[in-house]
């Protein structure tokens, strides 16, 4: 699972894994992670060639100013990885973050798009969810191993029950660095003033963004513990979509792991849907 690179176009040198053969998937990650936030679905997935870029600021990628990491930019490095990569179009993943870039290229590329798959992410963020991020976000972690860490980060999320131990300590390792006697956070600390600086923008509604994704084959995971989607936007978006596939992961949060069962079974179904 070997990194490549591209260039962006301001000139950032940004990071990428390209596996697998067959319908190109772009799978997107959560605000503050990496390409790695697929690592436990990519072993379930056949027939897929799987593209999992790291943001501008995160990961392997090059950091910027802090004013670029907004998704509107990072919907226009997608969409140049997708060039670099010769790729007409593909379909899209997007985890939290990921879905929001998803959504807003249905408005300015819909063409690039074959569909779409979110994952625990809608049209309206809960206002707590939102204040969960704030607090975290951009903050070097207190614990001193990864035990610590993993300890912490399992008493920290909202929603989950019944996570085995390994699985916490898996996810913490693809989410912090060891920095000297601790850890710090993978990516551009400055990420914490680009989400301040949409904090409002984000919190209202967009409805209008949603329904662009009209005519693609779309998918829905929703955690069901979720503090950042809620069961009445969910609710919403199924009647907008009576189309949409869906999938109730019980006790996860934000966000599922997507090797879930329910979340597979969508999932597979959903490429199936674009083959």
């Amino acid at each position: 699972m070997g990194l490549s690179y591209f260039t962006a176009e301001d000139g950032l040198r940004l990071a990428y894994r390209d596996e697998g053969e067959g319908l190109p998937l772009m799978a997107l990650a959560g605000l503050t992670r990496t390409g790695r936030d697929f690592d436990f679905l990519a072993p379930h997935l056949e027939g897929v060639r799987l593209i999992r870029p790291d943001y501008r600021g995160r990961g392997a990628s090059q950091w910027g100013d802090w004013h670029s990491y907004t998704v509107e930019q990072e919907a226009r490095d997608a969409l140049r990885l997708m060039d670099h990569l010769g790729l007409d179009s593909a379909a899209f993943l997007g985890t939290s973050r990921g879905g929001l870039i998803a959504m807003y290229l249905a408005t300015v590329a819909k063409a690039r798009l074959r569909g779409v798959c979110l994952n625990d992410i809608g049209p309206q963020i809960e206002a707590r969810g939102l204040a969960s991020i704030g607090i975290y976000i951009g903050r070097n972690p207190t614990a001193k191993t990864w035990e610590e860490l993993a300890e912490a980060r399992a008493k920290a999320a909202v929603g989950f029950a019944n996570v085995p131990r390994e699985r916490w300590l898996a996810d913490v390792k693809n989410l912090y660095a060891p920095a000297g006697e601790g850890f710090r956070v993978n990516y551009d600390p400055a990420l914490r003033l680009a989400f301040n600086a949409t904090l409002d923008a984000a919190s209202q509604p967009f409805w209008d963004v949603f329904d662009a994704l009209s005519g693609l084959p779309l998918a829905l995971c929703h955690g069901a513990g979720s503090d950042i989607l809620s069961q009445a936007t969910v609710d919403e978006m199924r009647r907008r979509r009576p189309d949409m596939r869906f999938a109730s992961v019980p006790d996860r949060g934000h966000v599922p792991w997507l090797d879930e069962p329910e979340a597979l079974a969508v999932i597979r179904a959903w490429l199936e849907e674009m083959r």
